[in-house]
């Protein structure tokens, strides 16, 4: 046969070979599940140890099973509100819990509150303010609900910070409160205070978005323990506030939510709502959550007042998980007092979730800043390069003119720092699983690199040893931060721009966001104050103290009062 001949005959046979494949292809394509020894060897460069040829062949076998065990996994569904069998403990060795000693029972309403001349400078009134003018009747539960509600039909537009109202809610819980006062009970300070909840807390009878697209008609037919403790004391839910996508960022389903001090900058996230609205006096307080600052960037960012409590102190019953070891609840509001009274209502142990405490909350406003022992983080603060940087330097000013001597310290530094990322990482891809597995991850509004729905994408190759290892270098992390924290109750730190954000929430550990004014653009500045485990009062102490020595927290975003 001449070669002419020869190629002819391969040519055409390779041609019948691609017809049969197009037309035959569905049936013949390979399985997704199987996988080859070229593919292990591939995969080993994703975590950066490289075994042998030989050893691939002995333990494809292993692998193959580990597949059959996943693929046995996925038969069975999981409720949102099943935590790992793991739970996470912030404890340090040695620690000792706080006990009981300035615990506030109840909260003292002022007596000499009036009406002011325009109804809409309720919008940025205090809860002892509104809370005296219910008790004295100088506005109804009924009214000041109204009020409120209007507010956030006529703003939330603009700032794109609610996704849905609890209007018909909040009305018969007003009027129900309304009529308890008339008959002589009156259930505590938030006694017909209305509120907001960022939308990854459930309410039932109305939706749970998440602010994500694939969850956006989500209802889950419960309510979270903490709006059950608010309404049991009185608070008047009138907004599910939005959420980024979950728990990222500003941007969700239906935009981006804005920052009532300059709307073409976004209100940051992922309590985003909960900062634009609070900000912008739609409602006197609302409820957030972090899992790596997600209450400190809107407090700091729409310059209110954020507590970031110390894990396992408020139940997460009712509240979507992002990191099952990381996750916060905490108020934001007007001002420390503020924080600390919604605080007193929602922390506690919850027998619905198994990582919350029964500590007491040692708050004692009255006692002498004296008593408090404060270090400062200098050399970050010196280094601090933001807009911010005045303001940050005129508060440390203010301290040490309120009488409080700070040491200088440094924050551990000698740990694996990247290597933390798995940690949150891996929580959310198992957290979101069926959500990946799904293929609905792609109707998420982002999608570029940083985007939650790629982050989800890419837990899914993060080895478990990996995960369990980051872990234990926490418990190192832990213990350093336990070192340098036990002969201080206060250090003070910049919010932004060095590693203590990243620190405190993988330790646990308590902060408050304080305002501190305004840049050269107009934006709000903060200052962070971070405290021991279980020992929010201390925080909350000194952050009233510099509130009341400042007018910061006074500060509102013009254009909200009319």
């Amino acid at each position: 046969m001449s070669f002419h001949l020869y190629f002819k005959k391969v040519r055409f046979f390779r041609t019948m070979m691609l017809l049969l494949l197009i037309v035959f292809g569905a049936s013949c394509k390979e399985d997704p599940k199987d996988f080859s020894k070229t593919d292990v060897q591939s995969a080993q460069k994703l975590f950066g140890i490289p075994f042998a040829k030989a050893r691939i062949d002995t333990l494809t076998p292993y692998l193959e099973k580990n597949r059959s065990g996943y693929d046995s996994l996925r038969k069975y569904s999981l409720e949102n509100d099943v935590f790992p069998a793991l739970l996470f403990d912030p404890v340090p060795y040695g620690f000792e819990y706080p006990k009981s000693t300035d615990t506030i029972l109840s909260w003292s309403v002022p007596e000499q509150v009036h009406l002011p001349d325009s109804l809409q400078k309720f919008a940025f009134y205090t809860i002892p303010q509104l809370a005296s003018l219910i008790k004295h009747r100088k506005i109804s539960c009924v009214e000041l609900t109204q009020f409120f509600l209007a507010r956030l039909k006529k703003y939330s537009p603009t700032l794109e910070c609610t996704i849905t109202l609890t209007d018909s809610l909040a009305l018969e819980q007003a009027a129900l409160l309304d009529v308890e006062l008339a008959q002589g009970h009156y259930r505590g300070i938030l006694h017909g205070i209305p509120y907001g909840v960022k939308d990854l807390m459930s309410v039932a009878g109305y939706p749970t978005t998440w602010g994500a697209a694939p969850y956006k008609d989500q209802r889950l037919e419960e309510t979270a323990t903490v709006v059950r403790r608010l309404q049991d004391a009185g608070g008047v839910l009138v907004a599910k506030l939005v959420s980024g996508a979950l728990a990222r960022g500003d941007v969700w389903f239906g935009g981006k939510t804005k920052n009532p001090w300059d709307l073409e900058e976004g209100a940051s996230g992922s309590s985003a709502g909960s900062g634009s609205a609070t900000a912008a006096g739609l409602v006197p307080f609302a409820l957030g959550t972090e899992t790596l600052g997600s209450i400190t960037s809107p407090s700091s960012k729409n310059g209110i007042t954020g507590l970031r409590p110390t894990y396992g102190r408020v139940s997460r019953h009712g509240v979507m998980s992002l990191s099952w070891s990381m996750d916060k609840v905490g108020p934001m509001a007007r001002n420390a007092e503020d924080c600390a009274i919604v605080f007193s209502v929602i922390q506690g142990k919850d027998s619905l979730d198994r990582t919350t405490t029964h500590v007491p909350f040692n708050y004692a406003p009255e006692k002498p800043l004296s008593s408090l022992k404060v270090a400062y983080l200098k050399e970050d603060i010196e280094k601090d390069t933001t807009d911010g940087r005045k303001n940050l330097d005129r508060a440390i000013k203010t301290l040490q003119e309120m009488g409080i001597t700070m040491d200088s310290v440094r924050l551990p530094m000698d740990v694996p720092f990247t290597g933390f990322d798995n940690i949150l990482r891996a929580e959310s891809g198992a957290f979101f699983d069926v959500l990946v597995r799904s293929g609905e991850v792609d109707l998420m509004v982002e999608q570029d690199q940083k985007s939650r729905a790629n982050s989800l994408r890419q837990s899914r190759f993060i080895p478990a040893v990996e995960y369990l290892q980051a872990n234990r270098h926490r418990q190192v992390l832990i213990e350093k931060m336990h070192a340098l924290m036990k002969a201080y109750d206060v250090l003070v730190s910049p919010s932004f721009g060095n590693k203590q954000l990243q620190i405190t929430n993988l330790t646990g550990q308590p902060v408050v966001i304080v305002p501190t004014g305004l840049d050269e653009e107009g934006h709000p500045t903060s200052i962070t104050f971070v405290g021991n485990l279980y020992d929010e009062g201390k925080l909350l102490l000194l952050a009233k103290a510099f509130q009341d020595r400042t007018d910061f927290d006074e500060m509102h975003p013009p254009g909200y009062l009319e």
